[in-house]
């Protein structure tokens, strides 16, 4: 089990799964702390114990509600926030209404369903909504739909810090090999073109980190990465 790792002032991650590729973030701001991603059910034990100490979470928000986003949200005692596209999925299947898994080749296309299972901790309940523009601990909501109709990042100008939930992958759903940016697979997505949409909008941010829901985070000329993501096939 991986601990919490310091990633930018009062911001905090940790990685979940195996492998390790499922991400939490952790935000202190001025009404204490809240947990942006919920990860799978099985890190329920594993966030319980880095909200402890971190003295405990305030709120919970989701990027989006898909079964690996909400997972250990049931399970902590934290009310929870979504952007209001995403309230209909989180209080029901997750998603998996539009999920296409015919879309991947073998063996992944067997193995997902499973995993589906495994990971998600059920509905949750929503106590709260988030609209872009408003403000979490510090950032900035922005709405980036496609990949899910509520998908949120969170935004940080002062020091160019993106949380960017399933924005973009660094990692091949298919084979779990880590590599380039990339637009979440088109089994999960639903509206692909949107979804490209999303990362350019995120790109003209110009982040200095962008940090997703899976795998590592974009750094360097993350514009140019991003852009190229969007782009390609």
């Amino acid at each position: 089990m991986r601990g919490l790792e310091s990633i930018a002032p009062d911001v905090w991650l940790l990685r979940g799964g195996v492998p390790a590729t499922m991400n939490v973030y952790f935000l202190r701001g001025s009404d204490g702390i809240t947990m942006f991603d919920a990860g799978i059910a099985p890190m329920a034990k594993q966030v319980a114990a880095a909200a402890a100490k971190l003295g405990g979470i305030t709120r919970i928000v989701l990027g989006h509600s898909h079964v690996d986003h909400r997972g250990t949200a049931p399970a902590l005692d934290a009310p929870v926030f979504c952007h209001p596209s995403e309230r209909t999925d989180a209080e029901g299947d997750g998603g998996r209404h539009y999920a296409d898994f015919s879309k991947l080749p073998p063996p992944a296309r067997w193995v997902y369903p499973h995993l589906f299972r495994v990971w998600d901790g059920g509905p949750v309940r929503i106590d709260g909504i988030v609209n872009e523009g408003d403000e979490v601990a510090g950032f900035e909501v922005v709405h980036l739909p496609g990949h899910a109709p509520g998908m949120i990042a969170l935004w940080r100008e002062r020091d160019r810090v993106a949380l960017t939930s399933d924005c973009f992958y660094t990692i091949d759903p298919r084979t779990g090999l880590k590599g380039k940016p990339r637009v979440a697979h088109d089994a999960f997505n639903l509206h692909p073109e949107e979804a490209r949409a999303s990362i350019r909008k995120l790109a003209a941010l110009e982040p200095a980190a962008a940090w997703p829901g899976h795998a590592d985070p974009l750094l360097g000329d993350v514009r140019e990465q991003l852009e190229r993501a969007a782009d390609r096939p």
